[in-house]
């Protein structure tokens, strides 16, 4: 339809005005407003010509960023679309005479839309496009297609946010899924130490104090002079031999050690559709942190304990998840000092995993081992080297630490539960009170041989 001219009474067109084109190429599609205003249709990018019947002298637009207007000659303007949207338009000419124009904005076909309609054919699914967000809508034909849309509406659109409202056939209307998660950790040490020290008492045998040990495990020591002096045995915990007649003595450090450590976290999330959740089970870390030159020293915590990070895709009864667990403790062995505060430092094990699994199914990520092994020997120069006798001069100290981490993850489709479908809460099923033994409590009993 072709823009209606604007006439003023009493005023004939002017002779000169320049002949009017073919209506499809210098008029853009016209229609009427509820409230009787010409309304002229754009599309995002694309440009059109409006003509009047009067010279113009004033236009007015009421948002630039929807629609731009350019006067290009007496009586043609240039409307270029920009943005999606309705605004205003007023001409004014010689004499007070005035137009007023709808101009609508559509977006068009975007170039998600185009890539959906290329790559998926024959697929009912309108992707809509705002600054903030993609809306995606229609009806899917089955799983794949719904996620590989999904997928490539936030390729295409990188910083907008993805609201996927497509259907699928079979699908149970679930937006929300529960993840049950049981993490486990095993811990297992063993130790072995074998060493040998000997000494003599205070007096010496036969006029000679001496003490052999390699320094490795605690021994004795000798403390006082002359009369005073006595040996003091820093670990009784050992084989321990002493010859009074010859004054000697022998402290063997022999020690095994086995130990078993485990823990079990099992933390139950629920999350809504394309939206993350996340659980901590642990504490935060305080660690100072000194401010440049100043040596103003201000607190910061790091949180440590079992992580548990993920984020659900529903697909009709499949479930897409993005898990990220993460198992963290302190470790003051390798911690650092810093402005006379002892920071301890964090031993970390976490993964990263993406999983498609139906309602109930479960996965497990295993594998995540830590071995340490140790052996330390220490022995006296020459004197541990000899035959035979050479091991009593040596020691030796093995230890050897296993840790494993598995995580067990298990989605399920939830909805909300009715009034008429809430369980009944557990009950005591005893009173608190015994019940009353037969004959019942109100019974009054009958004396045998009693007379009438």
């Amino acid at each position: 339809m072709t823009v209606g001219a604007v006439v003023l009474q009493g005023q004939a067109p002017p002779p000169q005005a320049p002949p009017q084109t073919a209506p499809a190429q210098t008029a853009p599609a016209q229609t009427v407003s509820p409230d009787g205003t010409p309304r002229v249709t754009l599309t995002v990018g694309r440009s059109k010509i409006l003509t009047t019947e009067f010279d113009i002298t004033r236009v007015a637009i009421t948002n630039p960023a929807v629609a731009d207007v350019t006067v290009i000659d007496s009586r043609e303007l240039l409307l270029d679309g920009k943005g999606p949207g309705t605004i205003s338009l007023i001409i004014w000419g010689d004499g007070n005479v005035r137009s007023q124009y709808d101009v609508v904005v559509d977006p068009g076909v975007s170039g998600l839309q185009r890539q959906i309609q290329t790559l998926f054919p024959g697929e009912d699914i309108t992707a809509i496009e705002t600054p903030e967000a993609v809306v995606l809508s229609g009806r899917a034909s089955n799983n794949d297609v719904m996620l590989r849309v999904g997928e490539l509406a936030a390729a295409i659109v990188p910083k907008a946010k993805i609201i996927n409202l497509l259907q699928i056939p079979g699908g149970n209307g679930s937006q929300q899924v529960l993840l049950q998660v049981r993490i486990a950790e095993v811990n297992r040490r063993a130790m072995t130490e074998l060493g040998v020290s000997i000494f003599t008492g205070t007096t010496g045998s036969n006029g000679v104090v001496g003490r052999a040990t390699t320094g490795q495990f605690p021994s004795t020591t000798q403390t006082g002079v002359g009369g005073n002096a006595q040996t003091v045995l820093s670990d009784l915990l050992n084989i321990f031999l002493f010859s009074t007649s010859l004054d000697i003595g022998v402290v063997i450090k022999a020690l095994e050690q086995k130990g078993m450590l485990q823990s079990l976290a099992e933390p139950n999330l629920v999350a809504y559709n394309n939206q993350e959740a996340s659980f901590l089970a642990g504490g935060e870390l305080p660690v100072p942190m000194v401010q440049g030159n100043s040596g103003q020293v201000t607190i910061e915590y790091k949180e440590f304990g079992v992580r548990l990070w993920f984020k659900p895709t529903i697909a009709g009864d499949m479930i897409r998840l993005k898990v990220k667990p993460e198992v963290s403790s302190l470790d003051f062995a390798n911690g650092v000092s810093i402005a006379g505060f002892r920071v301890p430092a964090l031993i970390t094990r976490k993964a990263e995993t993406d999983v498609e699994l139906r309602d109930g199914q479960s996965f497990a990520i295993a594998g995540l081992l830590n071995n340490i092994a140790q052996d330390t020997n220490a022995g006296v120069p020459f004197l541990s080297s000899l035959p035979i006798i050479g091991y009593l001069f040596k020691s030796k100290a093995t230890s050897q630490e296993r840790t494993e981490l598995m995580v067990l993850v298990t989605p399920h489709l939830v909805r909300p539960l009715n009034p008429d479908e809430v369980p009944a809460l557990p009950t005591i099923p005893e009173k608190f009170l015994p019940l009353c033994p037969k004959p019942p409590c109100d019974a009054v009993p009958v004396k045998k041989g009693s007379g009438g």
